[in-house]
């Protein structure tokens, strides 16, 4: 077995290296002051995904090695934020795409999915277990408004509104700019481990009609404890997009957000069935990250594949 996409090396991050490969795996080569190379061998078949920073040069061999381990590579601007382009291997699974597909396409379960993606951003006494769609979208205009409300009493802020015009962007205030930035950079993120799933960043469940609506659906669930607080305490920075993207990889740094992200994701994609009471694991999510190809069918589900199923005697 690969290792599981929620483990420890699922992600690594480079920048400012050239990335070749040797006689002996995949290294990344590392010009100190201009001086000496120092070579760092990258363990590629314990890796989930690989995150290419600015500064990043890397070799055809080296992603043809990438690729056979099954690791995906991700274009991404500093520190992981801001998801650019990827190249999948032929080897990632189709499991959770085909989730995602699966509950996105039959109502009930978008329904059940948007909900319980309500559900995780708020305390157990805050929303009703029998609670509505629209119910839920009360209530979280509801929360939005008190966060921003105790973010600005607590700063010494006046009254604060949220506030996006892409076309009156230099008269915003500092903390609606600092938002902003915080927010792509958490949206890149989001993509990135979106992307190493194998999922579609386009199929949402709350957001709908975007290219990136399952992005924004992922993204929703952190900006509370990740991009306003930020956003809020840069409210007198002369340069609030820049500090903000600062701020933001410092702390992406101390919250380890991309394995709780993967977690989440697999978690709301996996019927509730599925989750188990833990006995042998083979339900798990994370268990059915690889998979042997199969044949579909409409009354078994799968059928092995590498099978002739002719008619015996033709």
């Amino acid at each position: 077995m690969l290792p599981r996409i929620a483990d420890s090396l699922s992600f690594l991050y480079l920048d400012k290296v050239r990335i070749v490969q040797d006689d002996t795996g995949v290294c990344a080569r590392i010009d100190v002051n201009h001086e000496r190379t120092d070579l760092v061998y990258l363990p590629t078949a314990a890796l989930s995904c690989l995150l290419l920073g600015p500064g990043v040069s890397i070799t055809t061999r080296a992603l043809a090695t990438l690729a056979r381990h099954g690791t995906s590579v991700i274009c991404t601007g500093s520190t992981g934020v801001r998801a650019y382009a990827a190249i999948l291997p032929d080897s990632l699974t189709t499991h959770w795409l085909e989730r995602q597909v699966t509950a996105w396409a039959d109502l009930n379960q978008r329904l059940s999915t948007a909900t319980r993606m309500y559900d995780l951003r708020f305390s157990p006494d805050q929303a009703p277990s029998n609670a509505t769609l629209d119910q839920l979208r009360g209530l979280e205009g509801q929360r939005m408004k008190s966060l921003y409300k105790i973010q600005a009493e607590q700063h010494g802020i006046g009254r604060f509104r949220r506030n996006y015009h892409p076309d009156q962007w230099d008269t915003q205030d500092p903390v609606n700019l600092a938002l902003s930035a915080a927010n792509t950079c958490l949206y890149g993120i989001v993509h990135a481990a979106i992307l190493a799933l194998g999922c579609s960043p386009a199929l949402g469940f709350v957001h709908t009609g975007k290219q990136h609506a399952f992005v924004y659906d992922v993204a929703d669930l952190y900006k509370a404890t990740t991009t306003i607080p930020i956003a809020f305490s840069l409210h007198q920075s002369p340069q609030p997009e820049q500090d903000a993207r600062r701020s933001f990889r410092e702390e992406l740094r101390l919250l380890r957000l991309l394995p709780r992200i993967v977690r989440d994701i697999q978690s709301l994609l996996a019927p509730p069935s599925d989750i188990g009471d833990g006995e042998d694991g083979d339900d798990s999510p994370e268990s059915q990250d690889v998979r042997i190809v199969h044949l579909w069918d409409p009354k078994a589900g799968t059928l092995q594949a590498g099978v002739n199923y002719a008619p015996d005697g033709d």
